[in-house]
């Protein structure tokens, strides 16, 4: 392994980083370097591995409690970096989101023209991924800080309508992936209409024809909501099994050779010894989904999609409530 001080370059000595934007990094090909490297990073540093799985979806999951951004292809980790997310008063959100945007060379239209290089918006309200200060603890104004190598290889990396899981807290040091798949805030899609009494499931994917997807499970609510490219698809009655349905995050994993697809784990805090294990199946068969709308599910599922399993509710307190998915559509 070869460890690399990378310069500014062209286009980064145009802005006025903070000097710790530009830190340490580590380029490897080996999987157990990438852990050991990834267990003992320092404030700025990262370490990189594209090589060990060179195609696929690639997912990225921040730990806020960690202050430490995870990336995966085809479920397979090939990428760490330490971050700064927002302090106290400009927490950045938690939830599950799709990459809106991406500029390589973006100013903030909010604090004094300031440079975001190679931001990945997250939020139409200015939450991102960029290249930016990175202290050691919490001081964006909500966005996730990175290194500004790093920020210019995952920029490459990734793709528009990508996932983005934010969890966790900042302070904590062990905490599951938020709930917060919807907020109240910066409604831009309208109401998420609830099932009728007497309405077992709804499929409306014309809504969204095309785009990542996701599935939520809530165990407490007993629903399956959908969603392409942030846009509620369909949701349905469901009944879970009581064992292990605490929160976890599945990626759909394409088999190699052109073998069938599987569900595998996502290492997420928490649940550092996930990674990579396949879904238990016997546990899925368990539970109670309307058929069609099950066979409809597995007919959109594709490599890449995400499936969020969690005990906490998804909808609203009250019936009619507003829920907006913090994810993607075109900028208006």
């Amino acid at each position: 392994m070869t460890l690399h001080l990378f310069p500014f370059g062209l286009f980064a000595l145009s802005v006025a980083l903070p000097a710790n934007a530009l830190a340490q990094g580590a380029h490897t090909t080996s999987a157990v370097e990438l852990a050991r490297e990834a267990g003992r990073l320092q404030p700025g540093q990262w370490v990189w591995a594209p090589e060990i799985s060179p195609r696929g979806p690639v997912l990225v999951v921040v730990d806020l409690s960690t202050q430490v951004a995870t990336v995966y292809r085809n479920g397979v980790r090939i990428g760490v970096s330490t971050v700064s997310s927002g302090k106290p008063g400009h927490e950045t959100p938690t939830g599950v989101f799709t990459i809106l945007q991406k500029d390589p060379r973006h100013r903030s239209s909010t604090y004094n023209n300031a440079p975001m290089p190679y931001q990945e918006r997250l939020t139409w309200d200015g939450v991102a991924l960029h290249a930016g200060g990175l202290p050691g603890y919490p001081e964006s104004h909500g966005c996730v800080h990175l290194p500004l190598e790093f920020s210019r290889l995952l920029f490459g990396t990734t793709q528009l309508g990508g996932t983005v899981i934010v969890s966790g807290r900042a302070g904590e040091p062990i905490a599951g992936v938020s709930p917060g798949v919807f907020s109240p805030a910066g409604d831009r899609r309208g109401t998420h209409v609830p099932l009728a009494p007497d309405e077992s499931y709804r499929w409306q994917p014309e809504l969204s024809p095309t785009g990542p997807l996701t599935i939520i499970l809530s165990r407490s609510d007993g629903r399956a909501i959908v969603m392409r490219n942030g846009i509620e698809i369909g949701r349905a009655r469901v009944e879970l099994p009581d064992q292990n349905f605490e929160t976890h995050v599945l990626s759909y994993i394409a088999g190699a050779g052109g073998a069938e697809g599987h569900w595998a784990y996502v290492a997420v805090p928490g649940h550092d010894g996930d990674q990579g294990r396949p879904l238990d199946m016997s546990i899925a068969d368990k539970a109670r989904i309307p058929e069609a709308f099950r066979k409809a599910v597995l007919g959109a599922v594709a490599p890449g999609t995400t499936m969020l399993v969690t005990q906490a509710p998804v909808l609203p307190a009250s019936t009619g409530g507003k829920l907006t998915v913090l994810a993607s559509e075109e900028a208006k």
